[in-house]
């Protein structure tokens, strides 16, 4: 195998066409068959570090599975909570045995979690195994706790949860790598060992390789007031995902939601008074709904101030066995959407979404096979570019792996009212408005104390102290000096970030101080 890939290095391969063509022909001469990128990356990469070869520019992106995985600048890692009695009777979530409700078995992140049997150590050192093997770094991530919802599980439960998340990323080696290596911390500890040692990996995580620069947690909205947010900021959670599904009492009624859009609307707003980023999950062509409301509810939620989330997920709706609203269409008494009519609406939602916002999904990740009724189209994004469809939002402006010019950079602010405070999203960009960076501050509703929500710098993911990309040229700097000067002309006196644990170090080098969970610093 090494003669093959050995050979296949002296090959003149200067894109991905020009791999394959050079694997398989590598495949005939050594008779074997296709050899994994993975195979050719380990030996590109100890080769390299022994001296036995010279680096081959751009080769490694090459070899890369799903690229797009950290052109955000960080590694996305999603894990799975147990199964466990969700509190909601929502007409459209199927209810399959030992899978958290709302999820179906045969989806990719609930395969692997049951592969891991939810255990959440398992899941975090087996999703960084597999990114290192297709090619990625990924030093920076953003833990994506999924599952239902978080805030109905015991204490004890999240606490231990989390406390092995941490552990996770903290013990991980690829050197030392066992699938089935048992976790930290064990369940039978008491609460207050667990708060003890979820302190103790948080405080390592700063130092350690692999870093949780993020931690995602969803719930819903009706279960979110300030003694479940002050929870989760003990946790280390930055951003929380609500299902909002739609805007509209009667909708939610019909689909039994169990609340209103008061709740929704308290929740956005507790939310950011603390600090949170804000994912809205919304849910269009529910029973009750037309593609008409649809869209007027789009553009309510930046036209009313009362909502203004910063990230959307959009999960279309299907007919899946095992819901209510599965019985509704056998009946008649329900019809989704046709292909063509719910690719009209994201149309529409696409070019009427603002710049300060990032769409996270247009779909969700359901198998052909487990949808009664409903779009089967799974590369919507794809079919919007095709359609040439212009949008502004955060996913679609942000730089990547382009290259750029890091002293053409132009500073751009967006200011706009949201939940009784005000909101500034600070950019930098190029000419083209291609997003290098940006910085959410808000000015909280006391008028006293700033809140920088979200801090990003994108571009391909660089590993802290790694070689300059967007990342570590001086972008999050620009933009913290920006920031801090913009509060202290609105007369705040001091400022909060909402920090990933992982990311504390950088705060502190900017002269902030760990208090109360937040990165504080006084103006």
């Amino acid at each position: 195998m090494q003669e093959a890939i050995k050979k296949l290095l002296k090959m003149k391969i200067k894109s991905r066409n020009d791999l394959m063509m050079a694997k398989r022909k590598i495949a005939r001469e050594f008779a074997c068959g296709l050899i994994d990128n993975s195979e050719i990356l380990k030996y590109y990469n100890q080769a390299l570090k022994k001296g036995k070869i010279k680096e081959i520019s751009g080769f490694p992106m090459l070899l890369r599975k799903r690229a797009i995985r950290t052109m955000s600048g960080i590694a996305p890692v999603a894990v799975l909570t147990k199964p466990y009695d969700c509190p909601g009777t929502c007409a459209y979530c199927p209810r399959e045995n030992d899978v958290p409700t709302s999820y179906l078995s045969n989806e990719p992140a609930v395969m692997r979690a049951i592969r891991c049997a939810y255990n959440p150590y398992v899941q975090v050192q087996d999703r960084l195994r597999a990114l290192i093997a297709n090619g990625h770094e990924p030093t920076k991530i953003e833990l994506i706790v999924i599952g239902g919802t978080w805030s109905v599980l015991p204490r004890k439960y999240k606490l231990w949860y989390v406390t092995n998340l941490f552990a996770a990323a903290n013990q991980f080696s690829i050197k030392n790598y066992e699938l089935r290596i048992k976790e930290k911390y064990k369940y039978s500890m008491s609460i207050k060992k667990l708060e003890e040692a979820l302190i103790s990996e948080q405080k390592k995580n700063e130092k350690a390789k692999y870093k949780i620069i993020g931690l995602t947690l969803e719930t819903r909205p009706d279960y979110i007031d300030e003694k479940e947010l002050e929870e989760m900021r003990e946790l280390g959670c930055t951003r929380v995902e609500i299902g909002v599904q739609a805007i509209d009492d009667k909708i939610l009624k019909k689909n039994k939601r169990g609340h209103g859009v008061d709740r929704i609307v308290e929740a956005t707003r507790l939310l950011k008074e603390y600090g949170f980023k804000i994912t809205y999950h919304l849910m269009p062509g529910l029973p009750g709904a037309t593609v008409k409301r649809d869209k007027e509810m789009y553009d309510q939620l930046f036209s009313d101030a009362r909502f203004q989330p910063d990230q959307i997920k959009f999960y279309p709706t299907v007919v899946t066995k095992g819901s209510e609203m599965y019985k509704w269409w056998q009946q008649g008494n329900f019809k989704p959407y046709t292909t063509k009519k719910l690719e009209d609406l994201i149309v529409h939602c696409k070019t009427n979404t603002p710049e300060y916002v990032r769409i996270i999904r247009l779909i969700r990740d359901i198998t052909g096979e487990s949808i009664e009724a409903g779009n089967k189209v799974t590369n919507l994004r794809q079919v919007m570019q095709q359609r040439g469809v212009k949008c502004s939002c955060i996913r679609c402006r942000e730089v990547k792996n382009e290259k750029i010019d890091i002293k053409n950079q132009i500073l751009d602010i967006i200011r706009y009212q949201a939940s009784g405070g005000e909101e500034f999203f600070i950019q930098i960009i190029n000419k083209e408005r291609k997003l290098l960076g940006f910085c959410r501050l808000r000015l909280a509703s006391d008028k006293k104390t700033a809140y920088v929500r979200e801090l990003h710098v994108y571009g391909e993911l660089a590993s802290i102290g790694g070689k300059k990309k967007t990342q570590h040229t001086g972008i999050g700097r620009k933009l913290m000096e920006k920031t801090e000067k913009l509060a202290k002309n609105n007369n705040c006196s001091k400022i909060k970030v909402i920090s990933g644990v992982g990311v504390r170090g950088y705060y502190r080098r900017l002269g902030y101080r760990l208090k109360n969970t937040y990165m504080e610093k006084k103006l």
